[in-house]
């Protein structure tokens, strides 16, 4: 019986450090991993590039690409250096420069769900793997980096789920105009 009441404080003690571990900055990333986790995936996004409104954007999901490919997201065509900001909050898991998407940041959002933005310009000052961004927080900008170069500068934007991409222009298109503009401020 001595020994229940050491246990129990021992517990209590190591509870209320976990509670405070939890809620520190350093624990943002597993915080926001869990949080994003336990969201659905979203049903409505407001567009990546800035003043592009959703009906402007043409639906090229799925149109082929050479002959082993099909395009697996949709362009947003806008002056090069347009602010692109992500459609959701989430965690950023990689800015990196490649082949085919030039210089592109992959975003994870609600439904662990990956969000990718290519043909980048620039990346956004500070922008980093393991940075937790907010819906509407500027990525980069409209460039024509990897295999875009030399087409008309835009944003190549592409939604993965579970089982692959899949058309993110519904979602887009899905979005109230009211509710975008709201969301930029």
């Amino acid at each position: 019986m001595r020994t229940l009441p050491k246990i129990a404080a021992f517990a209590a003690v190591l509870a209320i450090a976990a509670i405070w571990a939890w809620r520190q900055p350093f624990m943002a990333w597993p915080r926001t991993w869990w949080e994003l986790s336990r969201l659905p995936a979203p049903t409505a996004l407001p567009s990546p590039v800035e003043g592009v409104a959703a009906r402007r954007i043409a639906d090229t999901f799925g149109a082929p690409r050479g002959r082993d490919r099909t395009h697996a997201g949709v362009d947003i065509f806008a002056p090069r250096g347009t602010a692109v900001r992500s459609t959701t909050r989430g965690l950023v898991v990689s800015v990196r420069e490649g082949d085919l998407g030039g210089k592109q940041v992959w975003v994870i959002g609600p439904a662990h769900e990956r969000h990718y933005y290519a043909h980048l310009r620039d990346w956004a000052e500070g922008l980093r793997a393991g940075r937790v961004v907010e819906a509407g927080e500027r990525l980069g900008s409209v460039g024509d980096t990897g295999n875009a170069r030399g087409t008309p500068p835009h944003l190549h934007y592409g939604i993965y789920g579970r089982s692959g991409a899949y058309d993110p222009l519904p979602l887009l298109r899905a979005q109230p105009a009211a509710q975008a503009d709201s969301a930029r401020r």
